[in-house]
């Protein structure tokens, strides 16, 4: 009962293995039984390989993958695992599954959200990179945004007004609510991954909608900067601005940003958000976590593999970094070589500003410190090391950035099309003269805490303000402001209390 291989007590054993990283134990099982890796518990529906990604044991969920593991898997709320290491960054991780293509573009059942909402919402930079690895092609930062600005400009030239690459689309995809992964990251005041999301082009004009079943308290047709002048975050704010946000954006409770950040208490942020400031706005270099090269090497590792294999004391193409792998890839420009592995954790890791190196989104030489905007193969490297095929790892990157063949096009763009969140067009968005958004009254979901209250017959996580709440209105407002926090976090500003629930009981059995 429960899954094709029934209640096994030997896929208990590898669900506790990858929980706990014991890698000899999961060895041990895999070598038994390879179908073991397609495990999947009875409640949760989370697989051995959700275990692994959450704690972070790289070794194991590679090892996983080695032995047939569906990498795109989802358990009961459609979370797979990418999107599991992306929530508690484990970026690592995230690099073994995409090497094995993982489809970054899948959102959960539950709101919406892709791999980028889970790592913008708790600020991991490194995986925001690694998740746009296959959107951002490894060629000069200006002529990419050069490009997207004619895109975004020009429209007397044929060129509809929903004519953005892909990566905009995916940056810009919008989870229930119309939240996007800016308005995550501003609120909670990363810095680092708002200006990354930023330079990867998210719209800073982006708006929340007026339905769905998403927790707003600021508001509906909010932009990135009511979110950040929610949060806090000084700097957020003025690259927000610096990027061109709004400081008279208004939304559908008649909130300018200045309004939300005296609600909420951040009084330091009004001199920057009036509408008529004298504040000055610095200027803002391009972000430090750009990396060009990643898509290249990327590429490279996927065709020839990650050699593990150690070289004889006597070869001379002995990569200059770990001295342990043969040189496989070659840097242009100072034409450098190094092993594949080491030049992938080089894109992954490094967030050295490289203003002095090279264009921006180079990654500096770790031999002669030049610029590095992609890497080659090196002629007579090793060929490409099969890697075994099963349905997941046919569900490639989308097609529109990659040649294959026919089927494998009509594959992916059948899969794409069945997990991307439907586009909503701005003539649909609620113009401000609508009603209030009735969030103001809703109480706070403290999921972080503890799971979510039962909810009662009939309640639908919202209170009807009676005629007395109405006309007393600095009453309600002061009594909301006794139950907020000093620190908002994104479970109690988003999601609904049944999605919080639901997803509090299948995250459970991972993190008990």
């Amino acid at each position: 009962m429960g899954n094709s291989l029934g209640c096994s007590a030997s896929g208990e054993r590898l669900v506790s293995a990858a929980r706990d990283g014991d890698l000899v134990e999961a060895r041990m099982l895999l070598e038994f039984n390879p179908c073991l890796a397609r495990y999947s518990t009875f409640g949760g529906l989370n697989s051995p390989l959700h275990f692994a990604s959450v704690k972070g044991h790289n070794e194991i969920v590679s090892l996983l993958l080695e032995n047939g593991a569906d990498v795109n898997s989802r358990n009961y709320c459609g979370q797979a695992s990418l999107m599991q290491a992306c929530r508690y960054g484990h970026w690592e991780v995230v690099q073994t599954l995409l090497f094995y293509r993982c489809n970054v573009t899948r959102a959960d059942y539950l709101n919406g959200r892709t791999a980028l909402h889970f790592a913008a919402v708790n600020g991991h930079a490194r995986c925001i990179r690694l998740a746009v690895a296959d959107f951002v092609p490894s060629v000069p930062y200006e002529s990419i945004a050069a490009k997207s600005n004619s895109h975004r400009g020009d429209v007397t030239i044929g060129r509809g007004r929903n004519d953005h690459s892909a990566l905009s689309k995916f940056v810009n995809k919008a989870a229930d609510g119309g939240i996007t992964a800016l308005h995550m990251a501003a609120l909670n005041g990363y810095f680092d991954c708002v200006q990354l999301l930023l330079d990867l082009h998210a719209s800073v004009l982006a708006v929340t909608f007026h339905y769905g079943n998403s927790m707003d308290l600021i508001g509906a047709g909010s932009t990135p900067l009511h979110y950040a002048a929610c949060g806090g975050n000084l700097k957020c704010c003025q690259v927000l601005i610096a990027r061109g946000a709004s400081r008279m954006a208004l939304n559908c409770n008649g909130w300018i940003p200045l309004d939300v950040a005296r609600m909420w208490g951040r009084h330091w942020l009004e001199l920057l958000l009036a509408p008529v400031s004298d504040s000055t706005i610095p200027l803002f270099s391009p972000s430090k976590y750009l990396a060009l090269p990643l898509m290249s090497v990327l590429s490279i590792a996927r065709e020839c593999g990650l050699q593990s294999s150690t070289i004889s004391s006597d070869d001379m193409d002995a990569c200059s970094v770990c001295l342990e792998r043969v040189c496989s890839v070659a840097a242009e420009g100072c034409g450098h070589e190094l092993c594949v592995r080491c030049a992938l954790y080089l894109c992954s890791t490094s967030n050295i500003s490289s203003e002095n190196l090279g264009p921006p989104g180079s990654i500096p030489c770790p031999l002669c410190r030049r610029g590095i905007i992609s890497f080659v193969k090196v002629q007579g490297s090793p060929g490409a090391k099969e890697i075994k095929s099963h349905m997941s790892l046919a569900l490639c990157t989308p097609c529109v950035l990659h040649q294959c063949d026919q089927d494998c096009r009509s594959l992916c763009t059948s899969e794409f099309k069945k997990n991307q969140v439907s586009s909503v067009s701005s003539d649909l968005l609620c113009p401000v003269r609508c009603s209030p958004f009735p969030s103001v009254a809703m109480t706070m979901c403290a999921c972080n805490d503890g799971p979510c209250p039962p909810l009662e017959p009939g309640e639908d996580g919202a209170e009807e303000s009676t005629p007395d709440q109405q006309q007393d209105g600095s009453t309600e407002l002061n009594k909301v402001d006794r139950e907020r926090k000093e620190r908002t976090t994104c479970s109690n500003m988003f999601w609904g209390k049944r999605s919080c629930s639901r997803e509090h009981q299948c995250n459970s059995e991972i993190n008990a």
